[in-house]
């Protein structure tokens, strides 16, 4: 279509006979409006229109500029089919938007389809359940009372360990899993406490901390004139005691409640060489002295206890070879096949990266800045990028990064601080992509595909990954990379949605692998109160034979507890005597807690001063942090 433009003189314009239509624009009209002369209009002439017989419009503006298309319809027959096809497309067109806008749309994995606020409560109700000692009266578990009240007490070690957790479905307490449950449970309550306090959990949440941090200070027994420092390992026995006359039931071997226990629960003690236990037990008691901080006495009497043990771990004389807990047989020999520790350093570097937090003491975070390196050496190549009870690296990676993103305390911290960001932006990576670690048809990723139990892996990888996307909105980041591939705030938030989402439900059993949650979840899970009615009658253990075989389920629902989890293919067994399936623990739900938390929505109507609605605390965690960067 060829447009010509006006460049002729006024009078030969008058001469010429071909009436017009004029149109202008007014702003803001979107539309085109008739116009009574060409003054600012735009001349249309597409000969379709009746020919005017309005004189003036044959008089030529001076200023006009006009666009003439010369257009005629030969066959006004087929011009009328052209508008009939038109309007089709049209009305055909706004069909499918209508038909998109009410289709149910297919969901992502970040897209809230849990209900998160009854998943939180019941995954903490779990830890109600598993509590030792002096139960509470107002708990809201109903087959549960007062257990262990002799803990501590025997022939050869006179010494207040009642209270603390049982550590999963059997009657044994383990201090190495205590501590880096309260240290996990401690650092999601510091990152997301708005959230807690928005679902009323916040009050719940720290009287879990709080009854593992009172187990924790019980622990630890500093040294003095006479004796030197003591750290309690573990109450309770896999195996035989001779000393006790019935010494054939012990903690595994007997089905029993802990509220019937009667047979001997010896101690394994430690000392400050156990290097692990005592930086993980330092962590957990920095940790919840900051969750504490507005208790004084309390939570300076955690901090004096955690730089007392600190203290001693690292100054220990090299010749009393120091080294993991579970390598000495007297210490934690007997732990060897429920937690075996497989290095010292890590734990020693998070919990002098914990217990700066709670000091502002540089001499702590210059130890973990002098020996991460060292630490990262020892790592075991099975044991990269997972965060458990076992290797805090990752972990303590993403809290040296937070150090850096927020409070850059520069030299000489520098180095260690880019190391550990860029390591954290590989872990995002290696979550995120299908190259690193195997998934499961289903979904789950696989961090430790040749043992049981991902679910716990699984949870913690959730909880990093939509931590640190929240660390990286806060910086407006919407991406970043990690060498040449590039991963997203969206990315992040999908991996973490999709691991949660594939615990409470969407895998391909269709059942959600915490007790309670939802219509389908485990009925025989392996835990000894749970499966014994509680119904006034104390029974043997040779009672408790009948209750761990039958086929039954449970009589007691363990509201909130994540079970082990299924195999490799997808595939889960619902039997009590499987407890690779079944058996939950307090460590995995810890990790449960913390991803949930992460990934509940912030408050309605709040915001960061900086304008993002993420639920985190930024600052908070470095109230105590007044180091003031060198100069050089």
């Amino acid at each position: 279509m060829q447009g010509s433009r006006n460049s002729i003189g006024y009078s030969e314009l008058d001469r010429i006979p071909t009436p017009v239509r004029f149109v202008h624009t007014v702003p803001g009209a979107g539309r085109l409006l008739p116009s009574s002369s060409r003054w600012n209009s735009i001349e249309l002439d597409f000969n379709v229109l009746p020919q005017s017989s309005n004189a003036w419009d044959s008089i030529p503006p001076r200023y006009s500029r006009s666009i003439s298309f010369n257009l005629t319809i030969g066959d006004k027959k087929h011009f009328y089919r052209f508008l009939v096809f038109a309007a089709s497309i049209t009305i055909t067109f706004l069909i499918l938007i209508l038909l998109l806008s009410i289709l149910p749309r297919r969901k992502h994995h970040h897209e809230p389809s849990k209900d998160l606020t009854l998943a939180l409560n019941q995954a903490l109700l779990f830890f109600d359940a598993q509590k030792s000692g002096h139960y509470p009266n107002d708990s809201a578990i109903t087959f549960r009372g007062d257990s262990g009240l002799g803990d501590g007490n025997m022939a050869t070690t006179q010494a207040d360990l009642v209270g603390g957790f049982y550590d999963s479905g059997n009657n044994m307490k383990f201090s190495f899993p205590t501590a880096y449950t309260v240290t996990l449970l401690s650092w999601s309550v510091l990152e997301y406490h708005d959230k807690y306090a928005d679902i009323k959990e916040l009050d719940h949440v720290k009287d879990i901390i709080k009854w593992g941090s009172d187990y924790l200070l019980k622990l630890f027994i500093p040294k003095n004139t006479t004796n030197s420092a003591i750290l309690y390992s573990q109450v309770g026995s896999p195996g035989n005691d001779p000393s006790g006359e019935n010494s054939r039931e012990n903690d595994i071997s007997c089905w029993q409640r802990p509220e019937d226990m009667s047979y001997p629960r010896p101690v394994s003690v430690c000392d400050a060489t156990a290097l692990d236990l005592a930086g993980e037990t330092v962590a957990g008691m920095s940790a919840a002295a900051l969750v504490f901080k507005d208790q004084k006495d309390y939570s300076g009497k955690l901090v004096q206890a955690a730089e007392e043990l600190f203290n001693l771990a690292r100054n220990v004389d090299p010749s009393l070879k120091p080294g993991t807990y579970t390598s000495m047989d007297d210490c934690g020999g007997q732990a060897k096949n429920f937690y075996n520790s497989t290095s010292y350093r890590d734990e020693m570097v998070w919990g002098a990266t914990w217990l700066f937090f709670a000091t502002g003491n540089s001499s702590y975070l210059d130890y973990a800045n002098d020996n991460f390196a060292t630490a990262e050496e020892e790592e075991l190549l099975s044991d990269k990028e997972v965060f458990s009870w076992n290797n805090k690296l990752a972990a303590n990676a993403i809290l040296l990064t937070r150090l850096r993103f927020f409070r850059d305390l520069g030299y000489p911290y520098e180095t260690t601080f880019a190391s550990t960001t860029n390591r954290t932006d590989l872990l995002m990576c290696s979550y995120t992509s299908t190259l690193k670690f195997p998934k499961t048809e289903g979904g789950l990723i696989l961090l430790k595909p040749d043992t049981s139990g991902p679910l716990q892996h699984a949870a913690t990888a959730s909880f990093l990954t939509k931590l640190y996307g929240d660390y990286l909105s806060l910086l407006h980041r919407t991406r970043t990379s990690c060498g040449a591939a590039v991963f997203s705030l969206e990315t992040l938030s999908d991996f973490s949605w999709s691991q949660v989402n594939y615990i409470l439900g969407d895998n391909p059993m269709k059942i959600s692998y915490m007790v309670g949650y939802g219509d389908q979840y485990p009925t025989q899970v392996h835990h000894r109160g749970a499966s014994i009615p509680w119904d006034n009658n104390r029974h043997t253990c040779r009672d408790g034979e009948y209750w761990l075989n039958r086929k039954e389920a449970n009589p007691n629902i363990l509201h909130g507890a994540m079970v082990a989890g299924p195999d490799i293919n997808d595939i889960f067994e619902d039997k009590r005597s499987k407890n690779w399936f079944t058996e939950p623990s307090i460590s995995g739900n810890a990790g449960l807690v913390a991803a949930l938390i992460a990934l509940h929505a912030p408050p309605s109507g709040s915001s960061h001063p900086n304008g993002v609605n993420s639920g985190i605390d930024k600052t908070g965690l470095f109230d105590n942090i007044k180091v003031v960067p060198s100069a050089s």
